[in-house]
């Protein structure tokens, strides 16, 4: 029998894409893999997701979702209609047309990445390669990481990127919490490594997201995720040192910012916080900065606004000192301190490089006694940087509890939280959100 040239296969591979016959396995079923995979579902495909957590595995089976903002419904109906299921047996992969890969890329103790999930996935891809599949890579990553670290990987089966599979780069855009914008109607990067890849990746794209947007390459496709993010962290830090100017000047940086995006050109609103968490902002720079390295360029304006970003916890409990010494003559120490909101943005339960853990450690070394409340987050789960906080749990917003503390401090400001009994009953708050806006009671940070 005649071996099928690999253009038949692509041509083949295309056609059932097209035909949403193919099936997708999307590995890592996390903040963007599962929505990945409901939007995918949606659009008729069949879905198989991996996971390495049973539990995860077991509840999705059941028709239960991890995340907070996906509701059960929605796993519910894709696993009625026989469209998703979850595994841990990744001797599955060959069954699936096309691999999507999202998974962690956090960073290392030292600020430099860590791509062991994807160096791992790689290796479990590899074990079961088979000729004809498509691999895109969705984790966030330095640009090369596609060519120079999994495509090594699942070459050394002896199989071939662009003869053998096909390999491509989407960088994931999803923004949990953000009603405004689901998977589906945002705009999706694409690259391949090769025509034949860029092609497929397109088209299977195509097929559940309002747009896809070709690149001409793998590495500028992990260019544009980074340069996304840093664009964000680099303004931020700007509100964040002008608000600590503005302090200075006693002028309110709110006031300023929304007087500010009144203008309808050449401005563009950011606003200060905390400081940064989540799973992207406060990591992402960090990886071109390690590459920029290997080149010889120095990316001093990005490792700034990184110094900038780390240090609002403690410009947070340096005001917060300062703020009980002026309206109550003590400092922190022995001071009982409320905590409200420990995720790291609002509306969500994701805890990842949550300033709020910082700020409370900061103030427990400082010899505060500190509670938190957070709606979202019951108890705080394990956390690879903060392991001395794991297992407490939020307190009640009550009346009289607020009356006992000496001050709150607002560090996440969810709808769900009620403001007014704060507002009411607190002795004194520190808002880093802006969320009381100001008030005799209120010291803004």
């Amino acid at each position: 029998m005649p071996d099928v040239s690999i253009d038949t296969v692509a041509q083949t591979l295309e056609a059932r894409i097209r035909a949403r016959g193919a099936v997708l396995g999307v590995i890592g079923l996390g903040y963007v893999g599962l929505p990945l995979s409901l939007a995918a579902c949606s659009a008729g495909f069949r879905v198989i997701g991996f996971d390495i957590n049973e539990a995860m595995v077991a509840g999705l089976n059941d028709g239960r979702s991890p995340l907070r903002h996906i509701g059960d419904d929605r796993v519910h109906a894709v696993r009625r209609d026989r469209l998703f299921e979850a595994t841990g047996d990744f001797a599955r992969l060959p069954e699936a047309d096309a691999l999507l890969v999202c998974v962690p890329t956090p960073l290392g103790r030292h600020r430099e990445p860590d791509l062991s999930y994807v160096e791992s996935t790689g290796r479990s891809i590899a074990a079961h390669l088979r000729r004809g599949q498509l691999v895109v890579l969705e984790s966030t990553s330095f640009p090369g990481t596609t060519r120079e670290v999994l495509k090594p990987i699942l070459e050394a089966t002896g199989l071939r990127s662009g003869t053998d599979f096909y390999l491509g780069y989407s960088p994931e855009r999803e923004d949990p919490g953000n009603a405004d914008f689901a998977t589906s109607g945002i705009a999706k990067v694409v690259a391949g490594d090769g025509p034949d890849a860029l092609r497929l990746v397109q088209a299977l794209y195509d097929q559940f997201v309002v747009r896809t947007v070709p690149v001409s390459s793998v590495d500028t496709a992990e260019a544009v995720k980074l340069t996304e993010n840093i664009f964000r962290a680099v303004n931020i830090a700007l509100v964040n040192e002008l608000k600590m100017v503005f302090h200075a000047m006693d002028i309110d940086i709110f006031e300023v910012i929304d007087a500010a995006k009144t203008k309808p050109f050449g401005y563009m609103p950011f606003y200060p916080g905390p400081g940064l968490g989540g799973h992207c902002i406060p990591i992402d720079p960090f990886y071109l900065t390690w590459k920029a390295r290997e080149h010889e360029i120095s990316t001093r304006f990005i490792e700034l606004a990184g110094e900038i970003n780390t240090a609002m916890p403690h410009y947070v409990v340096a005001r917060t000192a300062q703020a009980l010494d002026r309206a109550c003559g003590r400092g922190l120490n022995g001071a009982r301190l409320l905590v409200v909101g420990l995720a790291y943005k609002k509306n969500v339960d994701d805890t990842r490089e949550s300033p709020a853990l910082a700020i409370i450690e900061l103030l427990e070394a400082r010899g505060a006694a500190v509670s938190y409340h957070d709606p979202l987050v019951p108890a705080i789960p394990p956390v690879r940087a903060h392991p001395g906080l794991a297992g407490r749990r939020s307190v009640p917003l009550d009346p009289a509890g607020l009356a006992g503390y000496d001050a709150v401090v607002i560090v996440t400001d969810h709808d769900a939280v009620s403001w007014t009994a704060i507002a009411e009953h607190a002795r004194l708050v520190v808002d880093t959100r802006n969320r009381l806006k100001r008030s005799d009671l209120v010291i803004g940070a």
